[in-house]
Formats: structure tokens, C-alpha cells, sequence
């Protein structure tokens, strides 16, 4: 058979099926999907590549899923540090927003993102910022999976100035995007605490209508249950439920406040919950109880949260922090072991953005957006476990490879659809536009 691309590699962590490791294996692609993979031996009999790769220490995963963030936010980087939510969000973060964001901002701060993403392994994202149409035009730039997650809220932002507007707008968005292979669309209602009754319900309905995930920030903070229990007289999770909301399409971020009721009714409803660990600490939010989630059966997917908030988009940050906190939450040490993590960053995150039939795993059909990683350095020699050492010992600075549907996007630290000069450029302009006395 003649196909476009052979990658070989010492290692293959294909994801499904669960825990599997190749050795001297190759992955074949034609016509942007995989359609084998095959120990290197049997090649000469089988394929013949127009370009063929050859990394004798690297392992080769899915394109990783960064499931959760607000990728223009990367302009934000270090802005009002070491605050908790809601003095962080409401008195510094909203305001800067209300006096800089606009188009270039969003367009400018995503590539930004984007470029980290890229560079740290990451093949798709889920977005949840203004001009969701502004991230869509980046992510088709720079040949990478985006989902976005139009915001929606009750009150008036540059965006849009009412819930409906907002909902309005986000079909716009998803008919504009329905049929392309590297966007895809979600509602994006902010959280329990900016949206109300009307809008959520014509949200579901949509939902439902349209086969797109809902994504929201949900029980975050001790203080957004204390204030839904004195507005509405229950919590947010049981005013969720109430409105018919917990469902398979709905992605509860950050979860960090959950009762053992309510993680049972998730697991036997099918809700996913996307866990941002370095933020949740960071802003002091609490603490996700993943073990019990997984335990279960819910579908726990990986996010970084936005570069505000974390302060990087590096999934492999994610994935050690959330296999380390697991252990120490639980008191279980055996809790989320390195391959879970590694699928959380990977098949659950395309099971949250409902696209599990299309990425996630390394497996023949499914798009061949696959990244490659160096095991060849001090901090992950001898190479005695390799998945392990993905999760637990490896930096995002030994990703060497990068493709998306089989193109390549990163080579060897060159990022290939992408300016890097421009897109540091750009950022280094808006450095002055950052009110001082919001930032410190």
C-alpha cells in the first residue's frame, strides 16, 4: 500500500487499548487518518511512504486534549497573582477585560497560546473566551483542533449584551463551523452564579437539538455554594440537576466541591468533569476528588485552565500535578496511576468534547494528530518505564514532534504553521496596555 507518512518509533503509547506500550513499532498514515500500526519489522512487506520518520528514542502518544481553557488569556500571563477568585476575577480580571479586550486582543493573545500548546505536545483544545470566531480563524491557521465554547451570561460584555444575544450569536458560530474538520462548538454558560434559570433551559434544549457539549465552570469555590444556598435555597449541582442539565453532554469544570450524592448522580447520568489542578491551587479553590469520580464511572478529562490562572497551557504540568494530587486527596497512592493520566490528558478529553470517535488514541480511522516525545535525556534515563516517565519525570521541552491530521505543526522546535516572531511580537506590544494598578 502506498501512504504519505510512516513514523517510526522505540515507543508507541496508542492509549487504547488502556495501558498498551509498542516497542519498535511504526504508526502509518494516509489520506490525514492512521491506518496501522505495525511492529517496523513488517513494514517492507506492507507500506511504502512517500516521507518516512525515524526516532529511535522517542515514544510516540495522542495529540494531547487540553480540555478546559480561555486561550487569549495568555495575554494575561502574571496579571493580579496570588489572589482567590473572586477578588482575582471580579475586581481585577473583569475590569482589565472591560478596558482592552477587542478583536486583535483575542486573535493576537490565541496564537500566543496556540504557539505554547503546539510546542508542549498539545493537538486540540476546548475554548471558552469572547470572539469564539476570532480563536475558530487561529486554530485554522495554525492547523490545530479547537473546540469553542461560546460564552454566555447574563449580563453585557464586549461580546454581547444579553443572554440571548449570546446564545444567539454561539449558533451563529457553531452553523458557521459545522462542517469543519479542525472546529467544533460548545455552549459555553460561564458558571452557576452568571446565568440564570431562562437561558440555561434554552441551552439544554439547543444542546440537545444541535449534539453539542455544554461547558461550565461548576462548585469551584466554597463561596459559590454558600451563595447559591442564600439565592436559590439548594446548590448549584441540585439547581443544575433541577433544570435537567446533568447530562452526558455537560463538562463541570473544576468540580472541586462535590458531595458523594452528587458524584454518583454524575456517574450514573454520564456527566464529564474537567479537572484544571495547577489552577484550582493556585486561586485556592479546593481540591477535585478525582479518585472518587474515576471510581464512579466519570469521565474526568484534563484542562489547564486559562495562562491568567495557571500560569502555563503545559499539559504535561497537568498531568503530574493531577496523578500526584489523586494520590495525596485519597490518601491512596495507587491512585491515578500514569497511564489514567496520560488518558486523561488524551481519549477523556475527546470524550468530553464528544469528538472520541475522531482523536484521543492512536488507533486506525482516527485522525493522526499524534505527538512525539524524547526520552533520551537525564531526567528520564534509564528509560525503565516509559509512560511513567511521561507523566511523572518528562518535560514539555522533549517534545520534538508534533502533527495534526499527519501534517506536521512542530519539528524539531521549529513550530511550521506559525510566525513565532510575530506572534512574540504581538504579545510584547500589549505588555503596555495592562492597567499597573489592576496587574500587581
Amino acid at each position: 500500500m502506498k501512504v504519505d507518512l510512516i513514523i517510526k518509533s522505540k515507543w508507541i503509547a496508542p492509549v487504547i487499548p488502556k495501558a498498551t506500550l509498542l516497542e519498535d513499532s511504526a504508526v502509518i498514515v494516509k489520506d490525514k487518518r492512521i491506518v496501522d500500526l505495525c511492529p517496523q519489522e513488517e513494514l517492507k512487506t506492507q507500506y511504502i511512504a512517500e516521507n518516512t520518520v525515524h526516532l529511535s528514542n522517542h515514544i510516540l502518544i495522542p495529540g494531547l486534549v487540553n480540555s478546559h481553557g480561555h486561550a487569549a488569556m495568555a495575554l494575561l500571563r502574571g496579571v493580579a497573582d496570588d489572589l482567590s477568585l473572586n477578588e482575582w476575577l471580579e475586581n481585577r480580571i473583569w475590569p482589565i477585560e472591560q478596558g482592552i479586550v477587542n478583536r486583535d486582543f483575542v486573535l493576537e493573545g490565541t496564537n500566543l497560546a496556540i504557539a505554547e500548546m503546539i510546542a508542549s505536545g498539545t493537538t486540540c483544545f476546548a475554548d471558552m473566551y469572547f470572539f469564539p470566531d476570532e480563536v475558530a480563524k487561529a486554530a485554522i491557521s495554525a492547523n490545530i483542533r479547537v473546540q469553542t465554547a461560546s460564552p454566555i451570561l447574563d449580563f453585557s460584555t464586549i461580546w454581547a449584551d444579553t443572554a440571548d444575544e449570546y446564545i444567539l450569536k454561539a449558533t451563529k458560530i457553531h452553523d458557521q463551523y459545522r462542517n469543519d474538520e479542525l472546529v467544533y462548538t460548545a455552549f459555553g454558560p460561564h458558571a452557576p452564579y452568571s446565568i440564570s434559570d431562562e437561558p440555561l433551559k434554552k441551552i439544554r434544549v439547543l444542546a440537545d437539538e444541535l449534539d453539542i457539549p455544554i461547558h461550565m465552570h461548576i462548585h469551584e469555590t466554597k463561596k459559590e455554594i454558600e451563595d447559591s444556598i442564600a439565592e436559590f435555597g439548594c446548590r448549584p449541582f441540585e439547581r443544575l440537576h433541577n433544570l435537567g442539565l446533568i447530562t452526558p453532554k455537560l463538562n463541570s469544570i473544576h468540580s472541586t466541591q462535590l458531595l458523594s450524592n452528587e458524584i454518583s448522580i454524575m456517574g450514573a447520568l454520564g456527566t464529564n468533569v474537567i479537572h484544571c489542578p495547577s489552577s484550582n491551587m493556585k486561586l485556592a479553590s479546593g481540591f477535585c476528588d478525582v479518585n472518587s469520580l474515576i471510581h464512579q464511572g466519570v469521565n474526568v478529562a484534563l484542562g489547564t485552565d486559562g495562562a491568567a490562572s495557571n500560569n502555563s497551557l503545559n499539559m504535561f504540568n497537568e498531568m503530574r500535578t493531577a496523578a500526584l494530587l489523586a494520590k495525596a486527596v485519597s490518601d491512596d497512592a495507587a491512585a491515578l496511576p500514569s497511564y489514567q493520566a496520560l488518558e486523561m490528558a488524551t481519549i477523556n478529553g475527546a470524550k468530553a468534547l464528544g469528538i472520541d470517535e475522531l482523536i484521543g488514541s492512536l488507533e486506525p480511522e482516527k485522525f493522526a494528530d499524534i505527538t512525539a516525545v524524547s526520552l533520551n535525556e537525564c531526567n528520564t534515563l534509564p528509560v525503565n518505564n516509559p509512560i511513567s516517565h511521561l507523566v511523572y519525570a518528562a518535560n514539555s521541552s522533549q517534545v520534538t514532534h508534533v502533527w495534526v491530521s499527519g501534517e506536521s505543526i512542530y519539528n524539531e522546535g521549529v513550530l511550521i504553521t506559525m510566525n513565532k516572531n510575530q506572534i512574540l511580537d504581538s504579545a510584547l506590544k500589549w505588555q503596555d496596555r495592562i492597567p499597573k494598578e489592576l496587574a500587581l
